[in-house]
């Protein structure tokens, strides 16, 4: 993105800001959000700096539309000039606004819209998403009726699901990581037997599937700690990476914890001690961002020890969070496990069979529907409270160009129509 000041001369203002409106690549620094019509021309002639015969107005700017925009102005005898990016100023974020983001776009702009100097971890979020969704959803026949479900709305024939199209490829996903850990777990609409079991039975050996879970937290932890520190170094340097919670503290306090397990699973010693050292290393930097954030002071050590004491609790609860994983996908093969010792019960010869296809039947989709709402609903909250939690800090602005629609107004204007005079200034 990049700052840029547009001038052009005064009886060619009009002219100019509607080959601005036009492209729709520029963001004008406005006291107030534009409107539509002639009244907003009016009023952004008015707000423009003028001096010596030129008006001028300054704004944001993708850098791959810079040289088209200037070509397209010079013809009007107007100039783009790039100016110094104004220290303290934030660039709005052209991320935001990406086509063809679909899904995973929107998983993260629903979080928040990402700053201008951070990663876009869209993609990456989408697919820890996906992963998730299936661990807890795993079954092999409700993957499959979702991979489907996903198929068709890519599809487009349906007219009233039409709008629900760029989710196609997001929900079929996740059905098709359903179906993955179904066939892992051997669950094809429950215990049935359809397939076999390719890896455990979740009911029968629940301890290994938390163990799963709880590790595979560990690791998208260990992502969003890796991005988080990149962000923390691009936003404000290594020396404000260096003390950030979510920075390189935050990701050595995460290691220390990771060797602290591991050497106490496995009886070294040596491990436990260096963990021990690096954790400590890692608290006294954190507590230390801290300190300068709550302004110092005893106050500042006050809010320094309270937010220390929450970032070490929240390090650990984060962790076992995750197990909601495994917890969730033993709900839905304890569901369709009742549904199918229901169905097989009430198989009969006669009215029996018929009452035991329905009880399947129904079973099925409430199943289906339950599960399906509560796995999106926990793996979204995964994503937000656990991992975008340390992969951002704050919140940047989008980028919004200046495109009013300016024809029909326009139209109706005579040539005698004179606009509303700038601001003058003087000469700099």
């Amino acid at each position: 993105m990049r700052r840029v000041a547009i001038v052009a001369p005064r009886e060619r203002s009009r002219e100019v800001l509607t080959a601005v409106a036009q492209s729709g690549v520029v963001e004008l620094d406005l006291p107030v959000p534009a409107a539509e019509g002639l009244e907003e021309m009016e009023r952004v002639i008015g707000v423009a700096v003028a001096s010596d015969g030129n008006v001028g107005w300054v704004g944001w700017t993708p850098v791959r539309d810079l040289v088209p925009l200037t070509d397209s102005l010079t013809a009007l005898d107007a100039a783009v000039v790039p100016l110094a990016r104004p220290r303290g100023i934030q660039p709005p974020t052209l991320q935001a606004g990406k086509p063809g983001g679909g899904m995973s776009r929107t998983l993260v702009d629903t979080y928040g819209t990402v700053p201008y100097a951070d990663v876009d971890p869209s993609r990456l979020a989408g697919l820890a998403y996906v992963v998730m969704f299936g661990m807890m959803f795993g079954d092999l026949g409700h993957g499959a009726i979702l991979l489907v479900i996903g198929l068709i709305l890519g599809s487009g024939q349906i007219r009233r699901l039409r709008n629900l199209k760029r989710a196609w490829l997001f929900v079929a996903g996740a059905g098709l990581a359903a179906m993955i850990f179904g066939a892992l777990y051997g669950q094809a609409f429950g215990p049935t037997g359809l397939i076999p079991v390719l890896w455990l039975d979740p009911l029968s050996n629940p301890i290994p599937v938390l163990t799963t879970a709880v590790i595979f937290g560990a690791i998208l932890l260990a992502g969003a700690y890796a991005l988080g520190t990149i962000n923390r170094v691009r936003e404000g340097g290594w020396g404000f990476a260096l003390y950030a919670s979510s920075g390189v503290a935050g990701s050595v306090l995460f290691l220390s914890l990771g060797l602290l397990v591991w050497g106490a699973v496995a009886g070294f010693g040596i491990m436990m001690g260096v963990s021990a050292v690096l954790a400590a290393a890692a608290l006294v930097f954190i507590f230390i961002g801290f300190f300068v954030e709550a302004g110092g002071g005893a106050t500042g050590v006050v809010q320094a020890g309270i937010e220390l004491v929450d970032a070490v609790i929240r390090l650990g609860s984060n962790v076992v969070s995750f197990a909601r994983l495994a917890a969730f996908g033993l709900t839905h093969a304890a569901l369709l496990a009742v549904v199918w010792t229901a169905t097989t019960g009430l198989w009969s010869p006669g009215w029996g069979a018929l009452a035991a296809i329905v009880i399947f039947l129904v079973g099925n989709v409430l199943t289906f529907a339950l599960e399906a709402l509560v796995s999106g609903v926990q793996a979204l909250r995964l994503e937000y409270y656990e991992l975008f939690s340390r992969i951002f800090q704050s919140e940047g602005q989008p980028f919004r160009p200046w495109a009013p629609d300016l024809t029909n107004d326009l139209a109706e204007v005579g040539s005698d129509h004179h606009p509303t005079s700038p601001i003058e200034r003087p000469p700099t």
